[in-house]
């Protein structure tokens, strides 16, 4: 006798075997927006070299004169220039990608394989350089304040006194502010706290908190050690005497901003390779174009935010 019961269907996972999978890119964690690469202005360096030439003494360059009568001599000066002027030589971030041609023939639908290992070659590449414009021992941000333009926290904490501070400083057109995405919640929390919590803005499609009208923009590029870090404040633009980045224009396989990818050939075992290179730099090209609050804690939370984080 046969049990009606017991039914018999096709199953998943024997169905899936003959269907086609929706596939997407290849995706990484570490890719950010990278937004002081795209807040900064980008200035070419053909030569590879950038000379940023100021004034030796500027008590001696007189910019106005009241004269007495129409018998008094006019005042002599000239404007003298250092001796020794620093010169910014554009870095370089560089990798092989390497790509068996078998690979490439046989398995580029839908997606690429060749393309896919550039874009994502390029793509750490461009993250690498963001950490350098920060980072670099010669040309970084963070190696370039001076230090009447380097301040420490009044508390510890970021708030809204430190901010102000900050800006101070950097009074002529201040562009944005720059901290860590934890920094930048530590300050809201402050600034709520005393009861002005920071407006937003949107830019790039973005929202963005702001302070005085100026947008803090997160990078996770700075780093925070023993709960501490740093906060920059930044002018930029060339005819503002602010913050640039340099670049160089049209190398060899451009592909635009200092960057280049080259076909290297293919070797015996049918390995092609490809040279991705990004040369850039950065200058500041007055010493109140950046200014730095040091000592930065993220790690406080206030008694209502403990209440409300149970």
């Amino acid at each position: 006798m046969v049990n009606d019961d017991t039914h018999l269907a096709l199953g998943e996972l024997a169905a899936r075997q003959l269907t086609n999978a929706q596939k997407t890119a290849p995706t990484m964690q570490s890719i950010t927006p990278r937004w002081l690469t795209q807040l900064l202005p980008w200035i070419p360096v053909e030569a590879g070299v950038y000379r940023l030439n100021k004034v030796q003494d500027e008590s001696r360059v007189l910019t106005a004169t009241s004269l007495p009568d129409d018998h008094s001599e006019l005042p002599e000066t000239f404007v003298d220039y250092e001796d020794a002027p620093r010169e910014y030589v554009l870095g370089s971030v560089t990798t092989v990608v390497d790509v068996h041609t078998r690979v490439a023939d046989l398995y580029s639908h839908p997606f690429d394989q060749t393309k896919e290992q550039l874009r994502l070659a390029v793509e750490t590449i461009r993250e690498s350089q963001e950490h350098e414009l920060l980072h670099n021992a010669d040309y970084g941000l963070l190696n370039n304040v001076s230090a009447a333009q380097t301040l420490n926290t009044l508390t510890g904490p970021p708030t809204p006194d430190d901010l102000d501070e900050l800006i101070t400083r950097v009074w002529k057109q201040p562009a944005f502010f720059l901290a860590h995405p934890r920094t930048i919640a530590a300050f809201g929390r402050e600034a709520t706290r005393r009861g002005v919590p920071p407006a937003t803005t949107t830019l790039f499609g973005s929202s963005f908190l702001t302070w005085r009208g100026i947008p803090i923009v997160p990078s996770n590029k700075f780093e925070i050690k023993d709960g501490t870090t740093q906060i920059l404040l930044v002018r930029t633009g060339e005819s503002r005497q602010g913050v640039v980045g340099l670049y160089q224009p049209c190398p060899s396989g451009d592909q635009g901003l200092g960057l280049s990818v080259k076909f290297m050939g293919i070797n015996r075992k049918a390995i092609a390779s490809y040279l991705v290179s990004l040369y850039s730099s950065l200058a500041v090209l007055a010493d109140d174009a950046v200014a730095m609050l040091e000592g930065v804690e993220v790690t406080k939370y206030h008694a209502y935010d403990n209440a409300y984080r149970s």
